[in-house]
């Protein structure tokens, strides 16, 4: 079954002439974990936007967990959004205030389904997910700003995955790791989403690591959009 399915998806920038996205078609499964892979400013992140309900396509179809995303009010969307999907940002969008835990516990704060998802004591999955993905003990109660990049981005993970969203999106994830550290971390990723059971778009210019996924896409195999010149200046949103 496919967990999100976009049908002649289409989408432009205000004040842009051009389409950034034109895709005719693309779908993930159930549990599948794919990879798409594109270059910087190929419009990669405007997709994951759309996607996640975040910005709204012009035309077309785009369905999660069979929900017509194109269909629902903004406050509709911010809220599916919060209930079914996980996002890892590419600046990871970590609050400086609060400290690791509390970061990741905020979609719980958000979303009573997938707080409800969670068996047991919130505290506790958040701080077993932070050592799952290799963050040392005693940085549970620490600021994020006093983590290094790589600390940080196993908070951003850990808060995407809380309570097993249907999609986990992540938007160049590993840029700032080493290729040691990169490896660790996906492989990491990939047991956690497994024991969620949540489905994976990973997104990334690196194709390097297209081997650990079940299927990769190039984004100008799929997207029919004339990119040049346009998308290099919204990649990134």
């Amino acid at each position: 079954m496919s967990i999100l399915k976009l049908e002649n998806v289409r989408f432009r920038w205000e004040g842009q002439s051009d389409w950034q996205i034109d895709i005719p078609a693309f779908s993930v499964e159930q549990g599948e974990k794919v990879f798409l892979k594109g270059a910087s400013g190929s419009g990669k992140s405007t997709l994951l936007s759309l996607i996640a309900g975040i910005n709204l396509a012009s035309s077309g179809t785009l369905q999660l967990c069979e929900t017509e995303l194109t269909a629902l009010k903004g406050s509709q969307r911010d809220a599916f959004r919060a209930d079914n999907i996980g996002y890892i940002f590419q600046q990871f969008n970590l609050l400086p205030y609060l400290s690791v835990l509390d970061n990741v516990l905020l979609p719980c704060r958000f979303s009573s389904l997938r707080k409800q998802r969670v068996s047991g004591d919130l505290a506790q999955e958040a701080k077993r997910l932070l050592l799952a993905l290799d963050l040392p003990e005693t940085c549970l109660t620490k600021p994020v700003t006093a983590l290094s990049i790589g600390q940080q981005q196993r908070v951003a993970a850990a808060r995407a995955l809380i309570g097993k969203p249907a999609l986990l999106l992540a938007d160049e994830p590993t840029s700032a790791l080493d290729f040691d550290s990169r490896n660790a971390f996906i492989a990491l990723l990939m047991k956690e989403c497994e024991h969620a059971g949540s489905s994976l778009l990973f997104v990334s210019h690196d194709h390097t690591l297209e081997s650990h996924f079940d299927r990769s896409v190039s984004l100008t195999e799929i997207n029919g959009a004339s990119l040049s010149g346009t998308a290099t200046h919204t990649e990134g949103v």
